[in-house]
């Protein structure tokens, strides 16, 4: 099957997997960088050309930017994140973060800036969108995004006349949490979603089926470590194993993994533009799998067997609040 791309925003066309690259930031392993650089290509070349990546992720700028010395660039999309520390937000602050991301990734505009403010109660969000803004009118960015914002924030910018083209959220089979508000405002006013979580940091896997509750001590990455939490929040691991039991027939019944059960239920999910998976560059990948999402198609009766477990679960709504909620 040829590998699922969507447009964006206007000039900008990415594939709906996007190589994530959180786990470059420490908490996952050591990262070799040639290896890294080595396995980057690799994805590119199979057709994986869209990387998720952060100022704050370690490494990463610097490894899009090494990496894309190696490849026609036009071909390559990079979405990096701005996550400054609350509080004034001066042009001339917000300028010199963004000046040091084009440097280290190698370039003179960057593709999609998804901006991440920690703070509501400190509403210079609003003063650093408007020179972020700016920065995008002398085409230093090419499109606004947002990270982790809640529906009542997106609102408030949109009121104010920005221009904003996706937020980075949370969305899985577990965290349904964006089709309670989000999704309806996002669908009136075109605003994409990206996601990330969507496979539990691996918890989505035939590895955890079957098997008895895991000891924290061998959650060996941040991300296991995050996602239990949220399995707990959810309904805990006994419902877990029986949501997990239904994907494995439903990947059986597709002749695919459990992870492509998990990421197909999601891009399907109106507003989905694409979905993150993480990529252990140069440890292991994934490539062949992931591919393997575009020829699954879920029917009513692969739906209809999910949503009878889920709804047996906490409301992570009520529990947690809006998308983004969880780190504030």
């Amino acid at each position: 099957m040829p590998i699922e791309r969507i447009t964006l925003a206007k000039d900008l066309e990415i594939c709906r997997i996007l190589n994530g690259m959180w786990q470059v930031a420490g908490g996952h392993g050591q990262i070799d960088k040639d290896l890294a650089i080595v396995d980057m290509i690799e994805y590119h070349n199979s057709g994986f050309t869209t990387w998720d990546l952060a100022d704050i992720y370690g490494p990463a700028e610097l490894l899009v930017g090494e990496f894309r010395e190696k490849i026609d660039k036009t071909q390559s999309q990079a979405l990096t994140k701005f996550v400054p520390n609350p509080g004034p937000m001066s042009n001339s602050i917000v300028t010199h973060y963004i000046e040091q991301s084009l440097k280290k990734m190698n370039t003179d505009c960057i593709d999609l800036l998804q901006f991440h403010w920690w703070d509501y109660n400190d509403s210079s969000y609003l003063d650093a969108l408007h020179h972020l803004s700016k920065l995008q009118s002398e085409q230093k960015i090419k499109h606004l995004g947002l990270t982790n914002f809640d529906t009542e924030r997106v609102k408030i910018m949109i009121e104010n006349g920005f221009q904003i083209v996706s937020n980075q959220i949370q969305f899985s089979i577990l965290d349904q949490r964006p089709e309670k508000l989000m999704t309806p405002f996002f669908a009136k006013n075109g605003i994409k979603i990206l996601t990330y979580g969507t496979l539990l940091g691996g918890f989505f896997s035939e590895k955890y089926l079957g098997l008895d509750e895991p000891h924290r001590g061998k959650l060996t990455t941040y991300s296991l470590q995050k996602y239990k939490n949220m399995i707990d929040i959810w309904g805990g691991w006994e419902l877990f194993q029986e949501l997990l039991c239904s994907m494995d027939k439903i990947a059986k019944k597709h002749q695919c993994s459990i992870a492509n059960v998990a990421t197909r239920f999601v891009l399907d999910k109106p507003q989905v533009a694409g979905v993150i998976i993480g990529a252990r560059l140069g440890i292991a990948n994934h490539r062949n799998d992931n591919a393997k999402v575009f020829d699954v198609k879920l029917d009513k009766e692969d739906i209809s067997l999910i949503n009878s477990i889920t709804a047996k679960s906490n409301d992570l709504f009520e529990t947690i609040g809006d998308c983004g909620d969880e780190y504030r």
